[in-house]
């Protein structure tokens, strides 16, 4: 059940933000911090690109401890390919980890922004010396997280374990270079369930699988995405050390969160005006399913055309004959569904009789779901992302001034 707090939700998380001075708009904060009472699990996953910043360098080293307290994150500056980028996370970490009395190895630390620039260490600290945490900072977080995000990324759910409640609750932000595996995307997951570190990771790796990781806004994958999450065990549920009905109930939660941000990310993608769904279905397995879903949802021509609501079902089986995957291409039927109904366009590989009228009508909405029909196996897998549009190029043309 979806509930209110943000990552701040679960009992026990507080969370704030400051200004710094790293962006130059004085209004906006770009440094949040997000604490548990105490120490407990952690687990992360990491972007793919062998080019990764150096607070991935730092989180990894502490998270062999396989707990966290903290997490702090600054954005406007990724503090990559910086020659003195680890030893900045180090202090940054430090500096933390002295102002809320925690060992520095329990701080989770990430950064977002320009790439290629020293990181403001002085700013930093400043920052953190007059950072407030509460109980209702979840919104300050999410908002200090952001980049070319337009809307906040929070959600909070409650599940029942055994009996007992139980909470998560997450922020996370992301907009541009963002395709699988991960993107450039930082989520924060905060829950008040007693799970061990081992099974914590488990459930991070299986659902971030079907959701961060298919979503694709531009093609391009960036250095410094991450997803973590700290347990603090507060709710007071019999321990989940195993794969048991209370771990299958914690995932379900876990991908109920992820679900609904990877889709906030999606439909957030710079410039965009529209989310994009590709369902595959009946492909020859769920492999093949996903990389036919990734390759319509990363089509270039599949998103202009969403974008000028345009019918042009051709682009969706162009695309799909260059996934690398066998199939026989006289099968195939496509489907466009949106709030304003659905229709057919393509059967056995071929047009189908449709209105046009019809069709712009399906997909002159916020959000489209092109639907395929492999007729072939029982692999399905959907895939999220969004229209491309002018102002993609404007937002990157001037990312930097």
């Amino acid at each position: 059940m979806f509930i209110e707090g943000g990552i701040t939700a679960p009992i026990g998380f507080q969370a704030g933000a400051v200004h710094c001075g790293i962006r130059k708009n004085a209004t906006k904060n770009d440094l949040a911090v997000i604490i548990s009472d105490v120490a407990g699990p952690a687990a992360a996953v990491y972007t793919t690109n062998k080019v990764f910043g150096a607070p991935i360098t730092v989180t990894r080293e502490h998270l062999t401890t396989g707990k966290a307290q903290l997490f702090i994150c600054n954005s406007g500056n990724a503090n990559t390919c910086n020659k003195d980028g680890v030893e900045l996370a180090n202090k940054m970490s430090q500096l933390v980890a002295d102002k809320f009395n925690i060992a520095e190895d329990d701080v989770i630390i990430a950064s977002t922004g320009v790439i290629g620039q020293s990181l403001p260490i002085d700013k930093i600290a400043a920052g953190i010396s007059k950072i407030a945490v509460c109980a209702h900072g979840s919104v300050d977080a999410a908002e200090a997280i952001m980049t070319t995000d337009l809307v906040i990324k929070e959600v909070a759910v409650e599940f029942e374990i055994a009996g007992t409640t139980c909470k998560i609750g997450a922020i996370a932000k992301g907009s541009g270079m963002i395709a699988p595996n991960m993107a450039t995307m930082l989520s924060f997951i905060t829950t008040d369930t007693d799970i061990s570190a081992e099974m914590l990771q488990l459930a991070l790796a299986e659902t971030v699988a079907p959701t961060y990781n298919m979503v694709d806004v531009d093609g391009d994958t960036s250095t410094n995405d991450m997803v973590s999450i700290i347990a603090n065990g507060l709710a007071g549920n019999a321990p989940i050390t195993e794969d048991s009905a209370d771990f299958r109930v914690f995932v379900d939660a876990l991908m109920e969160v992820n679900l609904f941000l990877a889709k906030k990310i999606a439909k957030d993608g710079e410039g965009a005006s529209k989310l994009l769904i590709v369902e595959i279905t009946n492909a020859a397995d769920d492999a093949a399913a996903k990389k036919l879903a990734k390759a319509v949802t990363a089509s270039s021509l599949v998103k202009t055309a969403v974008y000028g609501n345009d019918a042009n079902w051709g682009r969706i089986l162009c695309a799909l004959g260059y996934a690398d995957v066998d199939f026989d291409p006289e099968n195939i039927s496509v489907k466009f569904k949106s709030k304003n109904g659905e229709i057919l366009i393509c059967t056995e590989g071929a047009s189908v009789m449709f209105d046009e009228s019809v069709a712009t009508h399906v997909l002159n909405e916020s959000e489209i779901t092109i639907w395929v029909d492999m007729h072939q196996g029982a692999g399905s897998a959907t895939a999220f992302g969004c229209d491309l549009t002018e102002k993609y190029v404007d937002i990157n043309a001037s990312y930097r001034s």
